[in-house]
């Protein structure tokens, strides 16, 4: 038995011996997983950009078993998902890895972001390894956006279609890139071909190349130490004054450091995994329907904010908004070293960054709540869950009640509330006819403007009479009805205007 021991001890040997000869890879990353780092680096703050590279494993090899069974096919990719969910033993728990691992990578990568910059890791020699976690942050959350896409449901399509929507608005090339990204002028067939390269290929092989360079940079200026106070950040000094700090309290990253990496990644492993089993897999929705176009299309997650701030945003700041602000602030964050690498590093010692990460965290948390919340949405139940109030139908004309039942009928309390039931996408009713004149009331229902879609092919001639009589009895408390302002102008210049005497000069003869 020892014999047999002793010779597969030496066959592992020669075999380790045989591949280290030809590939030399073994001892360069034996070498790299116990460099030297400072003592004070062996903390848990220091954990997040590990565990964002094993939640990207976990993409990458769920995201590869997924392939085998997803079709990127307008016709079928819909189809393939329900396959997974509802045909394949744990199917749906592998589409809920995937999901949930996303969302997971999103959070830690961002608070990974936050740790780096709270701690000055961005400054002196470190410029370049915080670009390329930018860049890495970015293609993270194209991951997501275009992993939403893959579900191709009714909140993909035409989430799909806000972002091209938006992508139209880039002056000069809007156009070209909307038809480079979907693949034509509309989302079709060739759209969910290029977004499923994109998903597979594109973005993770980006990740994976750049997830390296990140790591080799990082191995080449060493793990940034702890930040201390008055310890400022010079380009003279530092170099020198981090390698003797590492040799005399440098401790191997494997195991003295790495061991509270791995039971963090682990954790967040088994977090992942929880979230899985309980909650399940996302989507897929309805089929995506181009027919329907009263519909509030929510993204994800991660997108929620965005979500949010463009439904407050008002029509004429929505472009400037779109196009500069996400221009200024990716600029910014890529900038921020050239500008600030040298100076402190402790956060007791920046209190405008920390009022920075602050105010940034603060507001993306509220957007991000009004955004599950939505009262701008339509209530798409609203209209079957209560009647027409009773007390807006007496004494009121049979053509009047008429207009009641196609405000029933038309689900027009999906965005609308009357006697505060309904949804609050659009304006309540109950006092309509005091705020809009009966042409204003007939326009906007016919042609639609601002959230509202236009109801002029919708609508017969006698049902859009009806239905405008009725509102315009909805005045709240009795309060007078909306008048034209310019017309009424108009009218009492014409009251006013003095009658032409036989001695106004265009009453006189020509002598």
């Amino acid at each position: 038995m020892a014999g047999i021991k002793k010779r597969a001890i030496e066959a592992g040997a020669k075999s380790y011996q045989w591949l280290e000869h030809r590939l030399g890879l073994i001892k360069p990353l034996s070498d790299a997983a116990s460099h030297p780092t400072p003592a004070n680096n062996a903390s848990w703050m220091y954990v997040f950009g590990s565990a964002a590279t094993v939640l990207l494993v976990l993409q990458v090899v769920t995201g590869i078993l997924l392939a085998l069974v997803y079709s990127p096919s307008a016709n079928e990719a819909w189809g393939s998902l329900n396959l997974l969910n509802h045909n394949i033993q744990l199917g749906w728990y592998l589409r809920a890895l995937h999901g949930w691992g996303s969302d997971f990578m999103i959070a830690i990568v961002l608070i990974h972001m936050v740790q780096v910059f709270l701690f000055g890791a961005y400054k002196f020699p470190r410029e370049l390894t915080w670009m390329i976690g930018i860049v890495l942050l970015l293609l993270t959350l194209g991951m997501a956006f275009t992993g939403q896409v893959m579900r191709f449901d009714q909140d993909a399509y035409w989430g799909l279609g806000i972002g091209a929507s938006i992508m139209s608005r880039v002056p000069l090339i809007g156009a070209p890139l909307v038809h480079l990204v979907l693949g034509g002028p509309i989302i079709g067939g060739a759209t969910l071909s290029r977004f499923f390269t994109l998903h597979v290929f594109v973005i993770p092989g980006l990740l994976l190349g750049g997830v390296g360079l990140h790591i080799f940079m990082t191995l080449r200026h060493g793990v940034s130490d702890w930040p201390m106070p008055g310890r400022i950040v010079t380009k003279a000094t530092y170099e020198r004054e981090y390698h003797e700090l590492t040799e005399k309290t440098g401790i191997p990253f494997v195991p003295d450091a790495a061991w509270k990496d791995a039971v963090f990644a682990a954790a967040i492993l088994f977090s992942v995994m929880a979230f899985a089993f309980f909650f399940g897999p996302f989507g897929p929705g309805g089929q995506p329907d181009p027919t329907i176009i009263q519909t509030a299309p929510k993204p994800d997650f991660a997108f929620l904010w965005i979500y949010a701030v463009l439904a407050f945003l008002p029509p004429s700041l929505e472009t400037p908004v779109l196009l500069v602000v996400p221009v200024v602030a990716i600029a910014a964050m890529l900038l921020l070293p050239l500008f600030a690498a040298e100076g402190e590093r402790h956060w007791t010692k920046r209190p405008v960054a920390v009022l920075m990460v602050s105010v940034i965290a603060v507001s993306l948390g509220i957007f991000t709540r009004l955004g599950t919340y939505t009262p701008w949405s339509p209530v798409m139940s609203a209209w079957t869950a209560d009647s027409v109030p009773a007390e807006y139908l007496h004494d009121r004309t049979p053509l009047e009640r008429q207009g009641a039942m196609v405000l029933q009928d038309k689900q027009c309390r999906n965005c609308h509330s009357l006697s505060n039931v309904g949804g609050q996408r659009g304006p309540a009713l109950d006092a309509i006819a005091s705020r809009m004149t009966e042409d204003q009331i007939i326009r906007q229902v016919l042609q639609g403007g601002g959230n509202m879609p236009a109801y002029g092919n919708a609508l017969n001639p006698s049902e859009t009479k009806a239905l405008v009589k009725f509102l315009m009895t909805l005045r709240g408390d009795h309060l007078s009805p909306a008048i034209d302002a310019s017309r009424s102008l108009s009218d009492a210049g014409e009251m006013h205007k003095p009658s032409e005497s036989p001695s106004s000069p265009s009453s006189r003869t020509t002598p």
